[in-house]
């Protein structure tokens, strides 16, 4: 395990290369980048159309309601009403907060299939290039896989390039959740790969829950493919800064005060997720039983006591991972601070043996995927350490099932 030296001569070295970096990624994108600027789009349009509708003669909530007071009306309706929200709102209803989830994987269901017939006609348009009729078949194609019969979507959006949430396994029964939270260049296209399968959110959320039912067979676990935030594309302006990590630390939020039950949940955050998770940490609820990074730039603080958080916080980071060589530091907004691998910033550092670069945590037989999955089931005295010392498991019991 290598970290950054932190002589006061390489830190203004550090500094003056993130300086020089912003100018130059100035210079090319411009200052539009930091800009998000959206129009009405169909998510929005669905919620603005609740908003304006009724049922059974009386108004619908607010969509922005805490999701207990969401969860109470969903539960009041006969099964006849909420087909009829599910046909009427379905973008609405799959990203609500606060519904139950088997009616947000029929409503996303239905989202898909709409979505899909809109790329469909796109795929024919003469006003469109050929690149971007290419571009239609190949969303037309990912709708397509997203509805096959058997998977569970909990969040879907279309706009721009697409925002998608997926879950393996009973989010309702589940005894421990674990939702992977991934990095830049993430969107619907790139949701799951055929090539380089480990490295998408789904072939990482399925590995995960493959190993944490090897790791602990009686252990009923889910395990969330989340990619419901808008992450960097690239490494540009972007992905230097915290602003789309801020935008997704208040989805990542709203997404775990949202699950149903009061399983314990654990965080996997890669790459750039692991910023999203550092800034979500100190909003998160008390059920998140644990944050673990790998891979990751930084996490918008000097140290893990910085993260303000009752969760325990791992971090790994294999050998081979480019990762390493950014400038582990924060200045004027632009960097993500303390390398959480590092002695200082006092995580518990875990072995990534096998792991083969940035994209390989997840590949099964990887001691990284092995301590994932045993944080995620809560047999925490059997993570294996990056140190043999065995510091990492230091004041943990020999399970935790809550």
């Amino acid at each position: 395990m290598t970290s950054f030296d932190t002589t006061p001569q390489l830190n203004v070295w550090r500094a003056l290369l993130a300086l020089a970096v912003v100018f130059v990624m100035l210079a090319t994108t411009g200052w539009t980048a930091l800009r998000n600027q959206r129009g009405d789009t169909p998510l929005q349009a669905s919620l603005s159309a609740w908003e304006h509708g009724r049922i059974g003669g009386h108004r619908l909530p607010d969509p922005q309601s805490q999701p207990t007071k969401l969860a109470r009306f969903f539960t009041s309706l006969t099964e006849r009403d909420r087909a009829s929200l599910v046909r009427k709102y379905p973008l609405a209803v799959g990203n609500m907060n606060g519904a139950p989830v088997e009616l947000r994987y029929r409503a996303n269901r239905v989202a898909l299939g709409q979505a899909r017939k809109v790329e469909r006609e796109r795929m024919h348009d003469s006003r469109l290039t050929p690149s971007g009729k290419r571009e239609a078949a190949r969303r037309m194609h990912r709708f397509d896989d997203l509805m096959e019969k058997g998977r569970h979507i909990l969040a879907f959006d279309p706009e721009g390039s697409g925002r998608v949430a997926e879950v393996f396994g009973d989010l309702r029964e589940a005894d421990r959740v674990s939702v992977v939270v991934p990095g830049v260049d993430t969107d619907l296209l790139t949701f799951q790969r055929t090539q380089r399968k480990y490295a998408a959110p789904v072939g990482m959320a399925e590995s995960l829950y493959a190993a944490e039912r090897t790791a602990s067979p009686s252990t009923r676990t889910a395990v969330i493919a989340w990619a419901d935030y808008t992450a960097p594309s690239g490494l540009g302006i972007d992905s230097a800064t915290a602003m789309r990590a801020e935008e997704g630390a208040v989805r990542l939020n709203a997404l775990v005060r949202a699950l149903p039950g009061g399983s314990p949940v654990s965080l996997f955050c890669h790459s750039y997720g692991s910023v999203v998770c550092g800034v979500a940490a100190r909003s998160l609820p008390g059920r998140v039983s644990d944050i673990a990074v790998a891979g990751s730039p930084g996490m918008r603080a000097e140290k893990a006591a910085q993260l303000h958080t009752t969760a325990r916080v791992w971090a790994m980071r294999d050998a081979d991972d480019w990762i390493q060589d950014v400038p582990y530091l924060e200045l004027g907004g632009l960097g993500h601070g303390a390398d959480p691998v590092s002695a200082g910033f006092g995580a518990r550092v875990l072995s990534a043996q096998g792991a083969k670069g940035h994209a390989g945590y997840f590949e099964p037989g990887t001691a990284s995927l092995m301590n994932f999955a045993e944080i995620g089931v809560g047999a925490y005295r059997s993570v294996h350490c990056a140190h043999e010392d065995g510091v990492c498991r230091t004041g943990l019991s020999g399970t935790a099932a809550a």
